[in-house]
């Protein structure tokens, strides 16, 4: 198979100009490249022409989750027939191990796996083992984390055909080690023996694979649906997956054992030899526990603290993580580059820190550290092609790019003139949109009475029928001008750190269904954002320089307007800060360009009408009855299932927050079913 690329409209503005210049860097072999692309540009269809152009397998990385599902949305839409995997951290929550010891306060590691993200992290893996070159992978940055050597997992796999010699016992035996568990029911990652039927169900997909064996040869291979066990199809072959990333052989455990028996006396050893008893027994227990499991099962919890040993690892020689599986010339899309590149440096250090202390104390082998994030340059090193995609990409990837072009090194001083004259190789900018929407105008106002002039200013906006979003520079600054507004008769509300997940994502749907007119925030009306119908952004204290009032964070904050015909953003600011007078020139020069190109085409600015995707289940989605109501204790089987397959559809959509919502509701029938409870609540 190959990356055929769906094309819903024809390229349009910058984006033809853009596709042929990437697409020529990246056939050329330039390491780096920078896709330059103001809000609203259509940077990922430009992005998705660049890979069908060049067919290389494609790893997208992006700073968090959401903008991660919404990415792997648009992938699936522009390549409808290729493998678009979704690869994030699997956990619904997660409290890492750790010890305190100013406290002497160990934390041992919790965690709630999400068993759905578990499933679309095999299928991953398992897709680019299996077919790389028709594959695309969006991720977080969990994916520089230790994963499990992508060797042992290739050739664990488990290869059935039918007519093949195989051993009814033999097939159980193998299926355990690959890490599957035998049981009644059948569940993502166990199978169950019916007579000479074995059923599993493998850990990358919703169906369920049976074998029939007959006179210790395979008869027949079926693909059944999980959900209602009807028949998909009756292959002569497939494939079954180990259940989890670490795995190893026999052979592999028992090296891997002796290694972590020699390891654990040297530090025993060392623990003594430092008069630290208490130390040398807690990790002489926990280390001898782990090694029982690990003999008898091929696992244990934490497995992934030896996975040096599993892996025949030097100390400290880097883990193999998601780019380990990824054939040797595949290409890397930074998207919003300005903020994930600093994320993925930073995330080493503080790892090591809390390991330290564990192996200082006894909780964890030395060998510990080696399960641990790749560090800048080990990512780096993996990386044969870069693709940076930003509305304003930070200084290190357009100084890569401009040497990707030129073998020169540049100062970051030199950058702005070299982004205005426009004529890098490998830098693209995409400044115009095929809808003719410019960049807002900006507004400068003195500091004095802002609140109040900016009250005034969203009562006159919100008379016109649209919305505002104001940045303030605390979280106690948005909640007083929140409650401020609202006494002022503006509907307001509030979005900053505190606010939970998922009342965040409501708040924003409710903005845009105007149940309320005014979003007060603090650093979250940046990147990501799409909120076509707000039309002025407000930016308190803007002369204020620092992380918030920078001239990238201003740009992306203005650019919150740029979806509206009627976009514009009020600065206030007492002095013009050299952040400020970067922004205002960079914006004004989109302005300049979009503008001309209107005049020069014809063209009417047009604004963008988006669907607003609730987190709450679609009105057409089968619901629960009044869950204040009561409830047929007869009906309830029918109703969980009913839920559960609602629950499914909608995480096979990546629509994972309506998805959690309707689990909860899975979760308190259940507890009403089992007289638990006397009563369902509905979870908004």
């Amino acid at each position: 198979m190959s990356l055929e690329l769906f094309e819903p409209y024809s390229p349009a503005g910058d984006q033809p100009t853009a596709i042929e210049k990437l697409t020529h860097s990246l056939s050329t072999g330039r390491r780096a490249q920078t896709l330059l692309g103001v809000t609203g540009s259509g940077k990922t269809y430009t992005v998705a022409h660049a890979i069908a152009e060049t067919q290389k397998p494609t790893l997208v990385i992006a700073h968090n989750k959401t903008l991660a599902a919404q990415l792997t949305q648009e992938f699936r839409t522009f390549f409808p027939k290729s493998n678009v995997e979704y690869f994030v951290s699997y956990y619904d929550y997660y409290q890492p191990e750790a010890y305190v010891a100013a406290s002497d306060l160990y934390i041992e590691k919790e965690a709630d796996i999400n068993q759905e993200i578990d499933r679309l992290r095999h299928a991953a893996t398992s897709n680019l083992l299996r077919d790389p070159r028709s594959t695309i992978v969006v991720a977080s940055v969990s994916c520089i984390y230790g994963l499990g050597s992508p060797e042992q997992y290739a050739t664990s796999v488990l290869d059935l055909r039918v007519g093949d010699t195989i051993n009814r016992n033999d097939l159980i035996r193998r299926l355990i080690d690959l890490q599957y568990n035998r049981a009644t029911i059948l569940e993502r990652g166990r199978f169950r023996v019916l007579g000479s039927v074995i059923e599993v169900v493998p850990v990358g997909v919703e169906h369920v694979v049976r074998i029939e064996i007959q006179n210790d040869r395979i008869a027949l291979l079926a693909i059944d649906s999980l959900l209602n066990r009807s028949r998909l199809e009756e292959p002569n072959q497939t494939t079954i997956f180990p259940a989890k990333h670490f795995v190893a052989s026999k052979a592999g455990i028992e090296r891997a054992v002796a290694a972590i028996e020699n390891e654990l006396e040297e530090a025993i050893a060392a623990f003594r030899k430092r008069g630290k008893e208490i130390e040398a027994d807690r990790l002489e227990r926990r280390t001898r526990y782990d090694i029982r499991l690990i003999k008898e099962t091929g696992y244990c919890p934490g497995i992934e603290n030896y996975s040096r040993h599993f892996a025949n690892r030097q100390p400290g020689e880097a883990t193999d993580t998601l780019l380990d599986y990824f054939p040797k010339d595949f290409l890397v899309v930074i998207d919003e580059s300005h903020v994930t590149l600093p994320q993925i440096g930073g995330m080493y250090a503080g790892d090591q820190a809390r390991k330290d202390s564990l192996i200082e104390h006894g909780f964890r082998l030395p060998s510990a550290r080696d399960n641990r994030p790749l560090t800048f340059a080990e990512f780096d090193e993996r990386v044969p092609q870069y693709l940076f995609v930003s509305a304003t990409p930070g200084d290190r990837e357009l100084q890569w790019s401009v040497k990707a072009a030129t073998g020169r090194d540049i100062r970051p001083e030199s950058l702005p003139t070299i982004i205005a004259e426009d004529n890098t190789e490998t830098i693209a900018q995409q400044v115009i949109r095929p809808t003719g929407l410019v960049d807002p105008a900006v507004d400068i106002r003195p500091i004095k009475d802002q609140v109040n002039d900016a009250i005034k200013e969203c009562i006159t906006e919100v008379g016109l029928g649209q919305r505002v979003l104001i940045t303030a520079l605390t979280k106690k600054m948005a909640e007083d001008i929140s409650e401020y507004l609202t006494e002022k008769s503006v509907k307001a509300r509030y979005l900053h750190s505190g606010v939970e997940t998922l009342e965040r994502i409501q708040i924003l749907d409710d903005l845009r269904r105007g149940t309320f007119d005014v979003l007060v925030g603090v650093n979250l009306l940046r990147e990501g954002l799409d909120l076509p119908e707000v039309s002025l952004v407000i930016i308190l204290d803007a002369d204020t320089e620092g992380f918030l009032r920078s001239d990238r964070s201003l740009i992306q904050t203005i650019g919150r307007a740029a979806r509206n015909v009627t976009g514009r953003a009020i600065l206030y600011a007492d002095k013009v800060t050299d952040s400020m007078k970067r922004a205002i020139e960079e914006t004004d020069r989109r302005r300049a360009k979009q503008l001309a190109y209107n005049l020069e085409h014809g063209i009417t600015p047009a604004g963008i009408q988006k669907a607003i995707n609730s987190i709450k289940p679609e009105e057409d989605t089968p619901v629960a009855p009044e869950f204040q109501a009561l409830i047929d204790m007869e009906d309830l089987p029918a109703l969980i299932r009913e839920r559960e397959k609602a629950m499914k559809e909608l995480a096979k959509e990546l629509q994972f927050e309506q998805a959690a919502a309707v689990r909860d509701e899975v979760i308190q029938l259940k507890r009403l079913m089992n007289g638990k409870t006397t009563k369902v609540e509905h979870v908004e």
